[in-house]
């Protein structure tokens, strides 16, 4: 009798625990330090601020790292269920909800240091050079939607800049943070290669992304902006970021 009370009772445990389990949230980035990279403490600085903001909203998270066009695939079909890093544009709507802003980015086009390139804020100045750009990232509205731009698309920035010095392209872009991060790591040759032309192409609100396919997504959504803004009102926002060199 005992041990079937015993057994009763493990069982009862385990059933407790599976609805726990299935509330775990599945999130999602690419490599993209110091914002998301899963071989930085916590996963970097996004990610951080966005687990920390979920556990208070009452969700347990595991992140995984994957590349970009792979987590937006994984969004789109409910294998994943927040992407942790997303700038918004429309067409990402049709797979996810966007929280409100967490963080800003800043996006700087950059150059070969002899090159007589400048930009001013018109685009159409700088249809006669390719571009690299990475696979699947929204950099602005006004860039995305432009065609008469040469864009060429690589799988990341480490790509695209080493083009850059290579002379394969004429430009190349990203936040100024995430490629400082990625040329402090290049060789000297291509580091001291290339350069931030001074106007920035635009500044850039960051989201999680949670996907349609979620249970109860609006209510994720509601639960994350909810937390951020309760970090921001005791400091603790801040004190992360600061941790962060932001």
């Amino acid at each position: 009798m005992l041990q079937l009370l015993r057994a009763s009772y493990l069982l009862g445990l385990l059933m407790l625990a599976q609805p726990a389990a299935a509330e775990k949230l599945r999130l999602v980035a690419d490599a993209w330090p110091p914002f998301t990279d899963a071989t930085m403490v916590n996963g970097g600085l996004a990610t951080e601020l966005v687990t920390t903001a979920l556990a208070r909203a009452g969700y347990a998270s595991d992140f995984e790292q994957v590349p970009w066009a792979r987590a937006l695939l994984g969004i789109d079909e409910g294998r994943y269920d927040v992407l942790v890093n997303a700038w918004y544009n429309d067409e990402r709507t049709r797979i996810g909800q966007f929280s409100g802003s967490y963080l800003q980015n800043k996006i700087r086009f950059i150059k070969r240091k002899e090159s007589p390139i400048t930009f001013n804020g018109d685009l159409s100045v700088l249809y006669p050079y390719p571009i690299s750009i990475v696979r699947g990232y929204a950099y602005s509205g006004e860039f995305d939607n432009d065609n008469q731009l040469q864009k060429v698309p690589v799988h990341n920035f480490s790509m695209a800049v080493r083009m850059l010095a290579a002379d394969r392209v004429k430009l190349t872009l990203e936040d100024e943070y995430v490629a400082r991060y990625y040329l402090s790591r290049e060789t000297p040759r291509v580091r001291n290669a290339v350069e931030f032309l001074p106007q920035a192409l635009s500044v850039n609100n960051l989201h999680i992304l949670v996907s349609l396919k979620t249970p109860g997504h609006e209510k994720i959504v509601a639960g994350f902006n909810k937390a951020i803004d309760a970090m921001k009102a005791d400091g603790s926002y801040d004190r992360l970021m600061k941790r962060y060199g932001m």
